[in-house]
């Protein structure tokens, strides 16, 4: 996890985007203990895969929102003002391989 630079601000997220990750992170967090719940129960395993499959699908969109959140305001901002522009592309280029898994 990369840790905040001193003087760098991150409350960036609009109001309606914050709820709405939020919201959708307290629904994984219900399936993820709906998971649970199925294996404590023995569940039928393709139904508990269906499960898995789901939360990560809904994680993967979370992520794609503060990926977004992060180019509309990070990347662009040290673009326009030209500070520390490589930094941030270089900052965006190693949290996208992360998203998508290139090693």
């Amino acid at each position: 996890m990369a840790e905040q630079q001193v003087g760098q601000e991150h409350g960036y997220i609009k109001a309606k985007d914050k709820q709405k990750m939020l919201n959708r992170l307290r629904r994984i967090e219900g399936q993820v203990r709906g998971v649970q719940r199925m294996i404590e129960e023995e569940a039928y395993c393709v139904d508990i895969l269906t499960q898995i499959s789901s939360y990560i699908a809904a994680s993967e969109k979370v992520a794609s929102l503060v990926l977004k959140d992060h180019m509309d305001h990070c990347v662009r901002a040290a673009l326009e003002d030209g500070t520390k522009a490589e930094e941030k592309v270089a900052e965006l280029q190693e949290a996208v391989e992360r998203f998508i898994k290139l090693d």
